[in-house]
């Protein structure tokens, strides 16, 4: 796959229109490198001059944050901050909205300020400017229920965007009862991905799972590797991955998408 990275576009006197921020999750979860292939794989076709930091890339610092040790966010994100400056970059987009929140709205404090976009936005750009064409026929009425990640949603009031891009898809979307503003989380933000449950009657993950199995879905779309994580773990626990996928919005384009 053709991934630049900053450093050899760099070396050649060359700046790239976006930078791709990866996040941990999509550099080294197996599931979450699937959707990181399936955006790339979108980029590279919309003809998209983008670049990847690589190694230079750390952690956000969003987990450290959100677990209450801000100085090792503020560590994190200075470190990041220093290596974009550098670069001169200008726009990023990335793929899992914990990145796109702490980019967009805390880097700015440290001396980050960059345009920050999350994929579903750039995605909907890329298909109205015809850049990319969808074909209906993959998943043509198929029921697919969209999960709203936090992040994404409540925090940074992005929720059409996802939605349009699955209507594009021919696909009938239907609502969970708790969407929107009222979604409910899948169990995985504030750094709770990263540490045992807490005593209590029933999971997070599971109780969203549980609404989304109500819509009847085909497919659970999400736009957050932690949120496929936790509704992919929500919906093997009720035995019911045979018949029910849980994707990225990436991943449900870069299949439908008009080769």
């Amino acid at each position: 796959m053709n991934v630049p990275t900053m450093a050899s576009l760099f070396a050649e006197g060359k700046q790239p229109e976006i930078l791709f921020w990866v996040g941990c999750a999509g550099s080294f979860d197996d599931r979450a490198k699937k959707i990181t292939k399936a955006f790339v794989k979108l980029l590279n076709k919309a003809g998209v001059s983008f670049a990847v930091l690589g190694t230079e890339e750390s952690c956000s610092g969003d987990p450290a944050k959100r677990a209450g040790n801000e100085f090792l966010f503020q560590m994190q994100a200075v470190t990041n901050i220093e290596v974009m400056n550098g670069y001169g970059i200008k726009k990023v987009v990335t793929a899992c909205p914990h990145c796109f929140n702490t980019l967009k709205n805390e880097y700015p404090g440290l001396g980050g300020n960059y345009d920050v976009v999350h994929h579903t936005q750039f995605l909907k750009q890329l298909v109205e400017e015809g850049k990319i064409g969808l074909k209906g026929g993959t998943y043509k009425g198929k029921r697919i229920t969209y999960h709203d990640p936090c992040y994404l949603g409540r925090a940074n009031d992005v929720y059409e965007a996802p939605r349009e891009l699955i209507r594009k898809l021919d696909a009938e979307l239907v609502e969970m009862k708790s969407c929107r503003q009222r979604g409910l989380c899948c169990g995985a933000g504030g750094a709770q991905m990263f540490k045992e449950a807490e005593k209590g009657d029933k999971e997070v993950n599971i109780e969203r799972t549980e609404q989304a199995m109500e819509t009847q879905p085909e497919i659970i779309a999400a736009a957050c590797p932690f949120c496929n994580t936790m509704m992919t773990d929500g919906v093997k626990n009720k035995e019911k991955e045979a018949s029910i996928a849980v994707m990225d919005i990436a991943e449900l384009m870069s299949e439908a998408e008009d080769l």
